[in-house]
This record gives C-alpha cells, structure tokens and sequence, in this order.
C-alpha cells in the first residue's frame, strides 16, 4: 500500500511534458474573492447605506485596454445588501485608491476633494512660476507677510494667555518648599512622640515586673541614733540592716524559725532499761520524778505535751 503523503512523484521513462495539453482559459474570465467594501458608499437603488470594511463575495476580473505603468486594472462586482443591485468598483492605482464606475455613489470623499484641490493649485502655482520670475518674487513677499502674520497672532495669543492666568512661578515654588518643609516638621514630631510612647511603655513594665518581684517596697532606712555612752555599742543589733530586711520578708513568706518548736514536747528520748541490781532502788525515784514531771509539763508545754508525758510514763510503769 502507497503512502499517504508523498512528495516524489513517478515519471515513466517515456514522459514528455510538451505532450501535455494546456488549458486556454478566456482574458475576461471572471474569479470568485471575499473582499471587503474599501469605502463607504450608498446604493442607488434602494438607498442602503455599506460602509466601510462590510464584507462581500465578489466577483474580479481584468480590466481590458486599461494599465497603468504596466499595472493592471481590476473591476469587481458585488450586491447591494438590502435589493440585491449590481455594484461595480475598480482599483485605482495611480491615485492608491478605488474608483467607482456605478450602482451606487461614493460618501465622505470632502478629504479627499481638498486635496486634489490643494494639488490643483499647487501645480498652477509651480506653472506660472517656470515662465514669470517677478511672479516667483511676489508669491516670496506674500509668503514672508504671511509667515510673520502668523508669528504675530501667536505672540498675542501668548501675551493673552499670560495676562489671564498671572500665575507667579516663583510664588508657586516658594508656596511648595513651605509645603515641604512643614511636611517634614509634622513628621519629626511624629517620630519623637512615638519614641516618648514606647519609652513610658517600657518605663512601665520595668515598674510591673519590679513591683511583682517584690510584694512590697523597701523600708527607708532609719536614721542612726547618736551614742551617748560607749558601751552602747554594746547594746545593739550585731545583725546589719540589709540582713533584717531579708530575715523579715523570709519570715513573712515560709514563717518563723524559733529555737524552740511548739511540738518539741511531744518528742521524748526513751529511757534505757535498768538492771535487775538497781531495779528496786531506782523504783522510788522513777516514781517520784514521773509524778513531778506532770507539773513542770503543765508549766512549759501544752496539752499536746501532757499527752506525750503520761504516754512515757506509762512504758516505764509496765517495763
């Protein structure tokens, strides 16, 4: 099976292209393009307006007799949009335009008339002035008295402007560094009011975590007292002032440690077993010093205390 896409072709070895009929098509032979409307125009027919870039599927042909600088000339045929009227147009090559030959009529082309009128004149000009060098010279002073007709027409209208707007610059310059200047002032002092802010801010939590660390402020110092006599010295504290600051915020916080604790008397110390040798002698004294050991408990300690007496004294009654 042959391929699909195939760019070299078979030529048998008996192949003449001169044998090949050639295909004689007429000169006005007419091809089928899409092309759209190159101006506005209106249809005589019907009064429909096509404008300007409407598209259309036209008909092209070769213009006969007609070239220009060996350009060819085409004509081209479309319908009108709304009653189907035959409308010719032609290309313009001289002109880089388009002609029309007719079924409708050509609009807005005042441009275009100004400058061919301008053209006109222009060549006209160019004409008389190749045989008639005094009319060369009079189109010169014309030209000049118009130049400075105009020059002058534009300094009044300056002048004009001036005296309406009278805007004084250096007015307007100063006005603008004062702007600035302010601008800058307002900005310093709201840098230095953020800085005082953030400084009372910190200023306040170092006095937060302070007060915080310590429940309540020191004590001023006292003022010391004269000595009358030497042996005053004597007397007083051995304890520095800073270490009974410190001794009395311990206290307020755990408590107070006295030499003494308040349940010392329900500690006792046992007492050794005696010998059979001394057990009978010591009897009486055991006796005598547990019965008066119930008053000097009554006197020192609590009842916790007395509680703690009778317990030991009866271990020792039944040892």
């Amino acid at each position: 099976m042959s391929e699909r896409k195939v760019l070299n072709k078979y030529y048998p070895p008996d192949f003449d292209p001169a044998k090949i009929p050639k295909l004689k098509l007429p000169k006005d032979r007419q091809y089928v393009v899409r092309l759209m409307a190159p101006f506005n125009m209106r249809c005589k027919t019907c009064g429909e307006y096509i404008y300007k870039g409407k598209k259309f599927n036209a008909r092209k042909e070769t213009v006969q007799n007609e070239v220009y600088l060996g350009l060819p000339i085409f004509r081209f045929y479309i319908k009108c949009t709304r009653c189907l009227a035959e409308i010719t147009f032609k290309t313009d090559p001289e002109n880089t335009d388009y002609t029309m030959e007719h079924g409708a009529t050509r609009n807005f082309q005042a441009e275009k008339l100004l400058e061919e009128e301008e053209k006109r004149m222009q060549k006209e000009r160019e004409e008389e002035e190749l045989n008639n060098p005094m009319k060369v010279l009079e189109n010169r002073t014309k030209d000049s008295k118009l130049e400075m007709e105009v020059l002058e027409n534009l300094q009044e209208l300056k002048e004009l402007n001036q005296r309406q707007a009278n805007v004084d610059f250096e007015a307007m310059l100063k006005q603008y560094k004062e702007y600035e200047e302010e601008q800058k002032r307002k900005e310093q002092e709201e840098d230095e009011q953020e800085m005082k802010a953030m400084l009372e801010q910190a200023q306040n939590r170092r006095l937060l975590v302070d007060s915080d660390s310590d429940e309540e402020p020191a004590k001023s110092r006292t003022k010391p007292v004269a000595k009358t006599k030497p042996t005053d010295i004597l007397q007083e504290d051995p304890q520095p002032q800073s270490k009974k600051l410190k001794t009395e915020s311990w206290e307020r916080s755990v408590g107070k440690l006295n030499a003494k604790p308040q349940l010392a008397g329900l500690v006792t110390v046992r007492k050794q077993k005696p010998g059979p040798a001394l057990a009978n002698g010591t009897e009486n004294q055991g006796t005598a010093t547990n019965a008066g050991s119930f008053p000097t408990a009554t006197g020192t300690t609590s009842s916790l205390g007395l509680l703690g007496a009778y317990s030991d004294s009866e271990d020792s009654a039944s040892d």
